[in-house]
């Protein structure tokens, strides 16, 4: 169809220009200028945001899903497009680049700039985000641990700048990882015994039999202290900010080590209170004595009863610095006030240990400093509380029994955990869960049989991990699962940690804290039926699920009929069409109406060789 000419001007107008002639080119300036505002916008854009065309946001809740007719033929695009290749190790939460074009205020003192601003919907990349040239299947687990392959983390930075501490080493198109660290430079094994010679624990091990079993290591580097530990049924979350020290937790998780990205900066870390049996610092160039003590107080908000917390730095023991000299003094006073005594201390190293009930806290002088929480602080709030500068008291129940009552690992894998009542799960349902998850996995398990081998899975994601029934049920499997607690149920979270599991706190409306192709299997059961409550897009949470998962990685997605049909039709879309298993199973008493469990492999799209060694 042709466009209707312009009306003509009133009569006795000058219109636009003088006459025909003028008005012509008054239209043809006109639409220039339109024109070239478009191209700089779109030059802003693609030079922000990546040069990828952004296709609909088919953000359909499950409700929609399940009345809607099959998606029209223009809707099932054969491919999304591809993130520019300068995004491959995209975050997109932690993304300063985005920071710095939002124009965040943040405090650099406060480590804010390294804390989760996520971009707004209409700055989000909707696009895969590719992998790094010459991208090749990762090494597997258990030789993962000491080598990996360098064109999938091309950073050799901290193998030049920690040479001399056994790090990392580049041996040609593969890292190797000695062991060492800033402390430890005989390695890290010899150090965890040395630790456990401090503490007087059997046997030089560090595991104390058992009852010490979660770890949290911050300032981890590329978490050999955390891979040493796994030999001992110690699990660690392992913590580093995305720094100086460039993509340290990018080797940790290539490496098939717990690890996660996350700073002690203003908010309370993702985890509920009394999560870890131990805390470790060695020279994680933290202040701990900034803003009255108060990342020392988070610290002890995550341990539990009698916890302890090794410090290994200059200021332990390096008094004829005067500088250090006066750090120790006043973080010893610091110690001493928040009622934590010293179990060992030994060359460069100094182990705290935490009280077991509220009875130094009472004999405190009044208005001592660090002030005790407040009665309405909920201590297991945090997803983005901000931190407080106050001591966490313990419950009349924990004050009276003097401990955490767990059991030794592994019994209290199974064992019902003391804290169920607090969320008013019944012990009887507890182990029901237990059974059905012992049931679903041995199906899911069964049906991959035929594509999987011994070590094709390290990095585990639960993405609603309800009480940790499927990361439990994996137990037998040389795996580590990251047990991922919506928000709006944060408190199960606590019940996963005193079963002696790891996990975290997130929202999915929005991007986990990880690097692109970081975990290897991806569970999620009702999640994309869950995302209806909050408004969120399901094709959001597919292209993040793609982001996180490995090339011939898999998703089991278990879920309403209606949503597993729905993204069946993208799969071809999300290139995760390597391999699909589907399968109607049977009900039990966690069933949610029609399930269905959809099981799928992601291509290697890079046609880079596919090494597997």
């Amino acid at each position: 169809m042709k466009p209707h000419p312009p009306p003509p001007p009133p009569p006795g107008s000058r219109g636009w220009g003088g006459g025909a002639p003028g008005r012509r080119r008054a239209f043809a300036c006109a639409l220039a200028g339109a024109a070239l505002a478009l191209a700089l916008l779109c030059l802003f854009h693609g030079a922000a945001f990546g040069p990828t065309l952004r296709r609909p946001r088919l953000r359909l809740r499950a409700s929609q899903v399940e009345a809607q007719a099959p998606l029209p033929a223009g809707l099932a695009l054969s491919s999304l497009p591809v993130c520019d290749a300068r995004h491959s190790e995209l975050i997109p939460c932690l993304d300063r680049g985005l920071h710095h074009q939002l124009r965040l205020r943040l405090n650099l003192s406060l480590m804010e700039h390294y804390e989760r601003h996520c971009p707004p919907a209409p700055r989000r990349l909707n696009c895969l985000i590719p992998p790094p040239d010459g991208y090749l299947v990762p090494i597997r687990w258990p030789r993962s641990r000491d080598e990996v392959w360098t064109a999938n983390i091309p950073h050799t930075h901290l193998a030049s700048e920690k040479s001399d501490q056994r790090w990392m080493v580049v041996n040609g198109d593969k890292i190797n990882f000695p062991g060492g660290g800033t402390h430890f430079h005989y390695g890290a094994d010899k150090y965890i015994v040395n630790l456990a010679q401090m503490l007087g624990f059997p046997n030089d091990k560090l595991n104390n039999e058992g009852n010490i079993r979660n770890v949290l290591d911050v300032g981890c580097g590329v978490a050999s202290f955390g891979a040493y530990l796994l030999p001992l049924d110690i699990i660690a979350m392992s913590l580093a900010p995305n720094d100086v020290h460039e993509n340290q937790i990018q080797f940790a998780l290539e490496r098939g080590i717990p690890s996660t990205l996350g700073v002690l900066g203003t908010r309370r870390l993702p985890y509920p209170s009394r999560s870890f049996e131990l805390a470790h610092c060695s020279r994680c160039r933290i202040d701990w004595l900034q803003r009255d003590g108060i990342l020392l107080l988070e610290v002890d908000r995550v341990l539990r009863p009698g916890g302890y917390f090794v410090y290994s730095s200059p200021e332990a023991y390096a008094h004829h610095d005067p500088v250090n000299r006066k750090i120790w003094k006043q973080m010893s006073n610091l110690a001493q006030r928040m009622c934590w005594r010293i179990a060992s201390k030994e060359g460069q190293t100094v182990i705290w240990v935490k009280p077991l009930t509220n009875g130094c806290y009472m004999r405190r002088e009044p208005r001592a400093l660090p002030p005790m929480c407040g009665h309405d602080d909920d201590p297991d709030a945090a997803w983005n509380v901000l931190m407080k500068a106050c001591i966490t008291p313990y419950s009349k129940r924990v004050n009276k029994v003097k401990g955490s009552e767990l059991l030794p690992w592994p019994q209290r894998l199974t064992a019902p955990p003391p804290r169920l009542e607090e969320i008013g799960i019944s012990s009887k349902n507890f182990t029901e869960d237990n059974e059905i998850w012992n049931s679903r996995v041995a199906q899911y398990w069964k049906l991959m049989k035929s594509e999987i081998q011994k070590y094709s899975f390290r990095n585990v994601m639960d993405m609603n991990a309800n009480l940790g029934g499927f990361a439990a049920s994996l137990r037998k499997k040389d795996v580590w699962v990251m047990n991922v607690v919506p928000f709006m149920e944060s408190g199960k979270l606590k019940i996963i940690y005193d079963r002696g599991l790891i996990g975290t706190i997130h929202n999915w409306c929005e991007s986990f804290s990880t690097y692109p192709r970081t975990y290897d299997l991806l569970h999620a059961w009702l999640l994309f039926s869950e995302m209806e409550n909050q408004g969120c897009g399901l094709e959001d949470l597919l292209i993040e699920m793609d982001r996180i998962m490995r090339p011939h990685g898999y998703a089991i997605i278990r879920d309403k009929a209606a949503v597993i049909d729905y993204i069946k039709k993208l799969l071809p879309t999300l290139r995760w069409d390597d391999w699909s298993s589907e399968v109607k199973p049977k009900r039990d008493a966690l069933s949610s109406g029609d399930e269905r469990v959809l099981i799928v492999r992601k291509r290697l799209w890079d046609q880079a060789p596919q090494a597997s060694s």
